[in-house]
């Protein structure tokens, strides 16, 4: 039950930050709304952890890694899928970012030695052709000679930059490490790390006192950030990294809905065709194909499978 709440939320949030978003772009740089967005999370998350008396001393080992987490999950991947923005519409980076499912697997494999169960292949290709089917009317207008592929590289890197995080998470959680304590360190570097990048790059930390700019980073950091973080990383603790990455197959669908609520965005057949491509995979990535074939088949006997 706690892993299903928690995956709820955690969809719920990162699948409306698309929309926070959209009111963080325009008179204040990227970065600088990143500073600012980790920063507040950061200050939250030790008050939380100073408040609760939660230990925050770690060896230097475990901070080598906290650096890591920083850099992969709590700022430069963002900067990545920010530029790559540039050169693809949302809907594009979005699909791409979805790749972090496949990406998480491998890695889990690769860092973990974690078998890969013939299902989450089965689960994925048909999450990631629900997305294709979601967005397909941007897909038609790509053009591959067009800096477009520029964007799609991006958008890649920074998703294998964020899979490498939820790698680190893993880590830190098999070596007994608390993922508050863990966030809120990686928070806090990662503010340190993203205001050393602006001053270097010549950036001014400009801020946009309009309510949309100032309610969606409020959003964002607390929301966004904090909460949606401590669920994601506790589902990668429960559930492990191949089923708790899902939950970015279902971002799009959050977002298209909060689009159509609020953006008049209109549902078209290829949409309706992705959403139900997107929850059938999902349900077979979170569900054992002897699970499924029990459901299926009640009175025949079942023999063990993956």
């Amino acid at each position: 039950m706690r892993s299903t709440i928690l995956y709820v939320m955690t969809v719920l949030i990162w699948g409306s930050t698309w929309l926070a978003i959209e009111f963080q772009l325009g008179v204040v740089a990227p970065e600088v709304s990143l500073v600012y967005r980790f920063s507040i999370a950061a200050f939250l998350m030790w008050g939380y952890c100073l408040w609760r008396k939660l230990p925050l001393k770690f060896s230097a080992k475990d901070h080598r890694f906290f650096v890591v987490l920083a850099v992969c999950n709590f700022g430069f991947n963002y900067l990545l899928l920010y530029w790559a923005q540039a050169y693809l519409t949302s809907a594009m980076t979005s699909i791409a970012f979805s790749m972090l499912l496949i990406m998480n697997i491998i890695n889990n494999r690769l860092f973990f030695g974690k078998s890969i169960a013939p299902r989450m292949f089965v689960g994925a290709a048909l999450g990631l052709a629900g997305i294709v089917a979601l967005f397909w009317q941007d897909i038609r207008t790509f053009d591959l000679s067009s800096t477009a592929m520029l964007g799609l590289g991006l958008s890649l890197a920074g998703t294998m930059v964020a899979s490498f995080g939820n790698m680190t998470s893993v880590r830190n959680s098999k070596n007994n490490v608390g993922v508050l304590q863990g966030n809120a360190w990686g928070m806090l570097y990662s503010a340190f790390f993203l205001a050393i990048y602006v001053v270097l790059n010549g950036g001014s930390f400009t801020f946009d006192f309009a309510a949309p700019y100032v309610l969606s980073l409020l959003y964002l950091s607390v929301f966004g950030t904090v909460l949606a973080f401590a669920f994601y990383f506790i589902l990668i603790k429960d559930i492990g990294p191949e089923l708790a990455s899902y939950t970015v197959v279902l971002f799009p669908v959050v977002a298209v809905a909060l689009s159509i609520w609020f953006e008049g965005f209109e549902l078209q057949p290829s949409s309706m065709l992705g959403f139900i491509l997107v929850l059938s995979g999902n349900v077979i990535v979170l569900t054992p194909f002897r699970k499924i074939k029990a459901l299926l088949l009640p009175n025949k006997a079942v023999q063990p499978v993956v």
